[in-house]
């Protein structure tokens, strides 16, 4: 992994946005923000409070079959138990992820100077994502619905993954989990149709999330002007993997059987549907833009991200 000194962030380190910020500054920011808008979510959210009848568990608009021949067909109440189960399932696909990025985040800080603001923003940032998962664990038995974990294959690729993923590949990976989701919840929060508790979490969410976001493309920016050639290349090829299998871990299969549907059909029309490739895409033009910027998006990786549906 590459260590940068003080004496390199002095040198005037640029890539195409202009010059890096300085990583000690930046963390020292972050970890200013962290003590004024951090959330105990056990404490601020109201879990007994009962759900409110005809209000959604997720914008319908965001929700996989939308604006398809089997939503059509669906009952307002059949749509909106869709929308339960979907949140469920995006909850548990956060769990996941965030799993793997505490452990990323992890060695990331494993040869550095445990004083340095760098390394206790990343302890701090974990501190976020404990309580993030265990939220989103609480979001799923409080809605009554089933934890949906990602499939057998998908747990191992995320195991390999973390194990043999590079520094700036694991910052790659991290703005992809956040970045996509974090769209969908920016458009929840404020969304009066949707039940109080989702909008709380998703509130939550996004206002610690914002942190992560700033702290993990500083560092790849840094990292992808300073890694060998060798480990930008392999992280523009894993990169592009992790969002191949990510936008295929998006929505779980089982929600559909779950609510009386037939889940191939369901599958079949998700694929097809215009309008859930627009959303997708929409959800990661900023992230996408971001990485074609800083020199991600090459090459082999580039044809990976594009076999993702997430970039145009």
């Amino acid at each position: 992994m590459t260590t940068l000194t003080e004496a390199d962030a002095l040198e005037g380190l640029r890539d195409a946005l202009g010059l890096l910020k300085d990583r000690e500054q930046v963390a020292e920011r972050l970890l200013a923000s962290s003590a004024k808008h951090s959330f105990d979510p056990d404490k601020e959210l109201d879990w007994d409070a009962p759900f409110e009848e005809g209000k959604w568990f997720w914008p319908p608009e965001l929700v996989s079959l939308y604006d398809t021949p089997m939503w059509r067909r669906m009952s307002e109440e059949q749509r909106i138990l869709l929308s339960r189960h979907e949140a469920a399932a995006l909850a548990s696909l956060g769990i996941w992820f965030e799993l793997i990025l505490m452990q990323l985040l992890v060695r990331h800080v494993y040869d550095k100077a445990a004083t340095s603001a760098h390394v206790r923003y990343a302890l701090t940032e974990i501190e976020d994502e404990c309580r993030h998962s265990k939220m989103f664990a609480r979001l799923i038995s409080r809605g009554d619905t089933p934890w949906y974990p990602v499939s057998r294959t998908h747990q191992n690729l995320g195991r390999l993954f973390k194990t043999i993923s590079t520094t700036p590949g694991s910052f790659t990976a991290t703005l992809l989990g956040e970045e996509v989701l974090d769209w969908m919840q920016r458009l929840t929060f404020p969304d009066e149709r949707v039940q109080p508790l989702i909008r709380g979490v998703t509130r939550i969410h996004v206002v610690e999330e914002a942190r992560h976001v700033r702290y993990a493309r500083e560092e790849l920016r840094r990292q992808m002007v300073t890694a060998p050639k060798w480990s930008q290349e392999f992280t523009r090829v894993t990169s592009g993997e992790f969002a191949r299998v990510f936008s295929v871990a998006f929505v779980n299969p089982e929600v559909y059987t779950n609510v009386g549907l037939d889940k191939r059909e369901a599958m079949a029309q998700v694929k097809a549907s215009g309008h859930r490739r627009e959303v997708m895409q929409t959800g990661a033009k900023r992230l996408t833009d971001f990485l074609d910027d800083i020199g991600v998006l090459r090459g082999v990786g580039r044809r990976l991200w594009r076999a993702s549906g997430l970039l145009a």
